[in-house]
């Protein structure tokens, strides 16, 4: 067994050591069974370790005792899955008053070297640069003023994470612990310090958020502390993982792959309708909802509650356009392949009319404006400085509109201004290039200039550059996709993937992840290198770290509770942005080749349970969920960030029905395997 127990300090201790390494520094040192906390969050007092003894079955019983508490936890290695044990864990409260208060399970990871950290979807390494202009949690070995969201330790309740577990890496291993979103005592918790008195890691039960609570603005709340009430004698039951491994940063994936198979054999998915009424709802949706044939634009955004936007003069929805990223080209393609196949003309003529509308808006340096404005024209888009254009936007406007290109050609239509549009994007981001491969991740909207090398903004650029040398029969551009795949490959393999949104600087985001995905799949497409492979599925990897295994709990009287809304599936946004979203769906195509070239089925099912998650909360009719037909909203709230946990953005959003349109199409030829 990967464990020892000892004396140390005048007490009893258990030692967990990674496959391999009994007998290294590295380890998780287990020193006691249980601190206790009161309503401020100080410690009250302590569970510590009594007896550690084999049980009949090899696994290991742990216990203890104080004057006010007894608790025993029984630990099993467990059979499928290497340095990973399951924890039952019951405690009594002996006092002879009622009490109140909370528990903390936890260890110390021993080892040399800075701790990094990831909860998935919520927390990743520092989790933001110093130099970052958004605020929210960061983490600092130096400790750090928590006023501006910066501290060495950190506690989050478990809703705040795609799979409620905390890892820490030192130099010599990976050590881990998890728990379910809820337990006996009400929402769980999550947490972590590193400094200088050493690293660890802890569940709470129930939760705290310290030193700070972050709810999705830049102005930090107090700590929030949760205590469960406790009548003498009561004994509760908690259940939880423990996890050890070697310090590679990959290290996470067969944890957070072995809690999926137990999370998914629990958490039923629950989708609405089948991939043919998803797509023929949200063609009607985009169509209807969000195309203007006036301008030529896909509106960003349309309120579900229409006479509120009528007694606002119309300000409910927003009469803006981005070429990609959350509106323009990747949804205009899927409409306009809807209307092609279908045969409905209107269709197909709105998704021409709007990559038209693009193709005429080259900014002066070449390359796309990011945005239309109603009563500005073409902009810039959401970024730091009002006159840079970001990389990432402008390559998903050149990637899918490349996809229109060879759509149409297939048909025999030609568009020779969105030729000429896609080979000046095409051509600018070629001359851009570093000769190490970097595209820059933002440009100067005149000069062309790049004003910004750092993060993986440019990466997309990669696949766009790929779509192109096919189309255009360009060796150049594949030549240049290969060299920023190299380049781009040192992010995937930090496992720390940061800066594809406009309006999160350098964050890690979910949206990373899908773009390494598509550019690492189209890599090996390309040139069949099996490196590319390994990166691609290195990537969806780390995208499944933010994808929920579970289904949350969310409060009774919720919307989402109410129509049995299943968050597994669903993933993350970001650190930055936290509630559920659907941009996965923008390289489902991508994951199912991966699934076919690697045999892996674990692709297969988590691209199911996206798909199906995404399949709930597509308005049926007028009035389903207070929505109308074809409306999707972009925001379920799964924690307290922005809006109470259980309540959805009630605005339906061009990205989230394009999304879903062009996946439901994207995802027919493999329907059988998916089973939807």
């Amino acid at each position: 067994m990967g464990w020892k127990a000892e004396w140390s300090g005048g007490g009893r201790e258990l030692r967990v050591f990674a496959p391999g390494s009994e007998d290294g520094a590295n380890c998780m040192r287990f020193g006691r069974l249980l601190a206790v906390w009161d309503a401020e969050g100080r410690e009250i007092g302590e569970l510590p370790i009594g007896e550690i003894a084999e049980d009949g079955g090899g696994g290991l019983r742990v216990t203890g005792a104080s004057e006010l508490y007894e608790a025993e936890a029984v630990w099993t290695a467990a059979a499928d899955a290497r340095g990973v044990y399951d924890v039952t864990l019951r405690f009594v409260y002996k006092g002879e008053a009622p009490g109140a208060f909370g528990l903390t399970f936890g260890c110390e990871l021993l080892g040399p070297g800075r701790p990094d950290w990831m909860i998935p979807g919520a927390f990743y390494k520092e989790n933001r640069f110093e130099k970052n202009l958004r605020m929210y949690p960061r983490y600092d070995f130096r400790g750090g003023d928590p006023g501006k969201m910066v501290s060495d330790r950190w506690s989050f309740r478990s809703d705040r994470a795609a799979l409620p577990a905390v890892f820490a890496w030192n130099d010599g291993m990976c050590g881990a612990l998890c728990t379910g979103e809820t337990s006996e005592l009400g929402l769980t918790g999550l947490g972590f310090r590193g400094n200088e008195a050493g690293t660890a890691i802890w569940l709470d039960f129930p939760y705290r958020e310290t030193p700070v609570t972050f709810v999705g603005d830049a102005v930090p709340r107090p700590a929030d502390v949760a205590v469960a009430a406790f009548a003498p004698g009561q004994a509760v039951t908690l259940k939880l993982h423990a996890y050890a491994a070697g310090p590679d940063p990959h290290a996470y994936d067969p944890f957070v792959r072995r809690m999926y198979r137990l999370d998914a054999a629990e958490h039923g998915l629950n989708p609405w309708m089948g991939l043919e009424q998803a797509a023929e709802l949200t063609a009607h949706g985009l169509y209807t909802w969000h195309y203007d044939p006036e301008e030529g634009i896909l509106n960003e955004t349309a309120a579900f509650d229409r006479e509120f936007n009528n007694n606002v003069k119309g300000m409910g929805d927003r009469p803006h356009m981005h070429v990609g990223w959350v509106s323009g080209a990747p949804y205009a393609y899927a409409l306009l392949a809807y209307g092609r196949r279908k045969g409905v003309e209107d269709y197909a003529s709105a998704g021409t009319a709007v990559l038209d509308k693009i193709a005429g808006g080259l900014s002066p340096s070449g390359i796309f404006w990011a945005s239309w404005v109603a009563g500005k024209g073409w902009t810039a888009g959401w970024n730091p400085k009002s006159d840079w254009l970001q990389a990432r936007t402008i390559a998903e406007a050149t990637l899918f509109m490349a996809r229109a290109l060879a759509f149409e050609r297939e048909r025999g239509e030609a568009h020779p201004a969105w030729e000429a549009a896609v080979r000046s994007n095409l051509d600018f981001a070629a001359s851009r290039q570093r000769a190490d491969g970097n595209f820059g991740s933002y440009y100067n909207c005149q000069s062309g200039d790049v004003e910004e090398w750092d993060g993986a903004g440019g990466l997309l650029w990669i696949a766009a550059l790929l779509e192109g040398a096919s189309y255009f029969g360009e060796a150049r551009y594949a030549e240049a996709a290969v060299l920023a795949g190299g380049y781009y490959s040192k992010f995937v393999r930090d496992e720390y993937i940061y800066g594809a949104p406009e309006d999160v600087h350098l964050t890690p985001t979910s949206e990373d992840a899908y773009n390494a995905v598509a550019s690492y799949v189209h890599l090996y497409e390309h040139d069949r290198d099996p490196q590319w492979l390994a990166l691609a599925a290195s990537a969806a990897d780390w995208m499944m770290t933010f994808r929920w295994t579970y289904n949350l709990a969310f409060p009774r009287h919720t919307l989402l509770a109410q129509y049995d809304y299943r968050s597994r599936g669903a993933d993350q946004a970001s650190t930055s942005n936290q509630h559920l979203h659907n941009y996965g769906l923008f390289c489902v195509p991508e994951m199912l080749r991966l699934w076919t070239y690697t045999k892996d089925a674990y692709y297969l099912d988590r691209t199911r349970d996206h798909i199906a998650c995404f399949l709930q909360f597509i308005a049926r009719e007028d009035g389903d969920f207070n929505a109308y037909k074809g409306m999707v909203t972009e925001r379920f709230y799964n924690t307290n960030c922005f809006q109470p946990k259980g309540m959805m953005l009630t605005l339906s959003h061009s990205w989230c029905i394009g999304l879903i349109l062009y996946a439901a199409q994207e995802a027919q030829a493999y329907a059988e395997d998916l089973k939807l």
